[in-house]
């Protein structure tokens, strides 16, 4: 079986995020790592080499050069190799065009041995989209089983289900096909000492949109059908209200203040 994880680069949660002057998400100067949510993906796709012979999982990001860090992190949980797809002309793109270079680079990974699976997370943790694996599964002309919280096989027949509010859905298909995993599947293991070791000597190629066939225009923030018009900086974090319940009043006035942020 030969298995693509589509993983993403995102800025870490935990630092100062900024946006450029043309009010895409600044991925050069501040600090990333692999969008946890594709972890699960990830994992999935070695549960599935691990009980499958002979299986291949490939991790590919489409980013800045430092996007590699995410490839490298697939890498070291287990992955068998990696690719990152890096062109300055990608800068920007939006969900149209990223399903694109990513639907490509996974055509040209599969031109000698044909690609079975196309695994991706629920959603990135920066833009939470959570419509790339759709877009992929249609530009590949693929079925896809979305939003997996189990997920089954046996040989080329995969089953999954998919939790709703209202009911639990299984649905089955035939691969070759694009699913997506919820981080309902179970948790994501960590890169061993023995695996970070190891992913030094596994191999990591980098493409660029020409390698693909993908031409420059079709990509980037000039393409793209949509446009942040206006950022604004996060206001500072205030000191907030004490309220002392000695004459009863408590509750009111936490009901008034939950009302007037329109929490209720």
């Amino acid at each position: 079986m030969n298995i693509v994880v589509c993983v993403k680069y995102v800025p870490d949660s935990t630092a100062d995020r900024q946006f450029e002057s043309d009010n895409t998400v600044d991925r050069v100067g501040v600090d990333g790592l692999l969008s946890e949510l594709d972890e699960y993906a990830v994992e999935q796709a070695l549960q599935l080499k691990e009980k499958n012979e002979g299986t291949t999982v490939t991790a590919l990001c489409v980013g800045p050069e430092k996007a590699v860090d995410a490839v490298r992190k697939a890498l070291q949980m287990g992955a068998d190799q990696g690719i990152l797809v890096t062109d300055e002309a990608i800068a920007g793109s939006d969900y149209v065009a990223t399903s694109l270079v990513l639907a490509k680079a996974i055509e040209k990974a599969g031109s000698e041995n044909k690609v079975d699976l196309v695994m991706c997370g629920m959603a990135s943790t920066d833009a939470s989209g959570s419509v790339v694996p759709a877009m992929l599964a249609e530009r590949l002309d693929l079925p896809q089983v979305t939003f997996a919280s189990v997920v089954e096989t046996q040989g080329d027949q995969v089953r999954i289900k998919r939790d709703s509010d209202t009911a639990t859905e299984v649905i089955g298909a035939t691969m070759p096909l694009v699913m997506s995993v919820t981080d309902q599947t179970g948790e994501a293991r960590y890169p061993s000492f023995k695996g970070i070791m190891a992913a030094k000597k596994k191999p990591l190629e980098t493409w660029s949109l020409s390698d693909i066939g993908v031409d420059a225009g079709e990509v980037g923030l000039s393409v793209a059908w949509t446009e942040v018009t206006e950022t604004t900086a996060r206001p500072p974090r205030t000191a907030g209200e004490i309220v002392k319940d000695e004459d009863g009043s408590g509750a009111t006035a936490l009901t008034e203040f939950l009302v007037s942020k329109k929490f209720i």
